[in-house]
C-alpha cells in the first residue's frame, strides 16, 4: 500500500502511450488487486481499458471482468485509506452473511475479483483526498 501513489502517478504515462499509438481509452483508469495479503504481499495491475488488444506490440491487452454478483462501494479519499474502506465493506458483508469468491494461496488470499476502478483522473484532481474509487468484490455463487 505504501507504493500505491507511485502506481497511480504513472497513469498519465499510460494515457500518453495510448495516445501516441492512436488508441482511445474505453473507460477510466483502473487498479486491479489480484492477490491480497495486506501485511505481506499485494499484487497490483494498473491500466486503462481499451476496446481490443493491440497486435504486434504486446504492451496492450484486452480483458473482461468476471460475471457474477458483486458488492460495490464508492470510496472518496486518498488511496492509502483503502484498507480502512475495505475493512468496513468486509464487516458490512459479514453482518449480512455474504461470502466472497476467494481462495487461499501460498501468497495469501486470491480473490475472484477485487477491482478498484479509479473514477477520478489524477491529472485533473491533484488532491488525492478527493479521489473517488469504486471497490467491487465478487461474491461467492
Amino acid at each position: 500500500m505504501a507504493t500505491i501513489n507511485g502506481i497511480a502517478d504513472r497513469i498519465p504515462d499510460v494515457f500518453g502511450w495510448l495516445g501516441a499509438h492512436g488508441i482511445a481509452p474505453a473507460g477510466p483508469p483502473f487498479l486491479r488487486y489480484n492477490i491480497i495479503d495486506m501485511e505481506r504481499q499485494l499484487e497490483i495491475e494498473a491500466g486503462v481499458p481499451v476496446a481490443s488488444a493491440v497486435e504486434g506490440d504486446g504492451e496492450v491487452k484486452a480483458g473482461t471482468l468476471p460475471a457474477g454478483r458483486f458488492a460495490v462501494a464508492i470510496h472518496i479519499s486518498a488511496p492509502q485509506t483503502l484498507q480502512e474502506a475495505t475493512a468496513a465493506l468486509l464487516a458490512w458483508a459479514a453482518a449480512r452473511d455474504l461470502t466472497w469468491d476467494v481462495s487461499e494461496t501460498e501468497a495469501g488470499q486470491k480473490w475472484g475479483c477485487r477491482l478498484e476502478v479509479l473514477l477520478t483522473d489524477p491529472s485533473q484532481q491533484p488532491d488525492v483526498s478527493k479521489w473517488e474509487t469504486q471497490l467491487a468484490f465478487r461474491l461467492a455463487d
